[in-house]
């Protein structure tokens, strides 16, 4: 297995350490809200990290594999829902956001299958790099939040913080839910499902 490859299943095995941190202090008591902290912050600079250099050396290196070009978006769907899943709920992501953006993803992973039965890709536009990158804001708001809501006693900040973080949280549906759009709007147009039998 090559290093993107290596960096990929790093996602895939971070994800659940993620979660464990998330809960510690919820399965634990207050006592580990620090370490929870920390360690959330390192799984989330990692797992972010890792999917940015995986790209880059791959492309760079050449070493751009079938199974990376199919478990790389599968690993970043994996990590993202996690962090999603976790600030869902503890009320902190909107229900509402969490289940237009688990609808896409699912729908694509759906949308992914049938085209590479037709030996085709569904190519990246600008609301799906617009959404990736949303997905990752959005989450490290969720995080941030979380850790000075563990780590501060003086909660005013949450009166500037709350619409903030919902406005985050909104942006990212609204990337997810356009680029799931212009997804199948450029697949309608291709015409590459149409002779699917029914």
């Amino acid at each position: 297995m090559n290093l993107p490859n290596k960096l990929t299943v790093s996602r895939l095995v971070m994800a659940p350490l993620f979660f464990i941190a998330f809960y510690l202090p919820v399965w634990f008591g207050t006592k580990l809200d620090s370490i929870s902290v920390v360690l959330l912050l390192v799984l989330y600079a990692l797992t972010e990290l890792s999917d940015l250099f995986d790209g880059i050396i791959a492309r760079k290196h050449n070493l751009v594999t079938d199974l990376g070009k199919v478990m790389d978006p599968f690993a970043d769907t994996f990590s993202r829902l996690t962090y999603f899943v976790c600030l869902a709920g503890v009320g902190i992501m909107p229900i509402w956001a969490f289940v237009i953006i688990m609808w896409r993803e699912f729908s694509i992973v759906f949308l992914r299958m049938l085209m590479m039965g037709k030996g085709k890709a569904v190519a990246a536009n600008i609301w799906g790099k617009s959404k990736a990158v949303l997905y990752a804001v959005s989450g490290l708001a969720g995080i941030v939040y979380v850790a000075f809501e563990r780590m501060g006693e003086n909660h005013d900040w949450m009166l500037w913080a709350d619409p903030i973080v919902l406005v985050v949280f909104a942006l990212a549906a609204l990337a997810s839910l356009a680029s799931f759009l212009t997804y199948v709007s450029a697949i309608v147009r291709d015409g590459s499902l149409s002779h699917l039998s029914r």
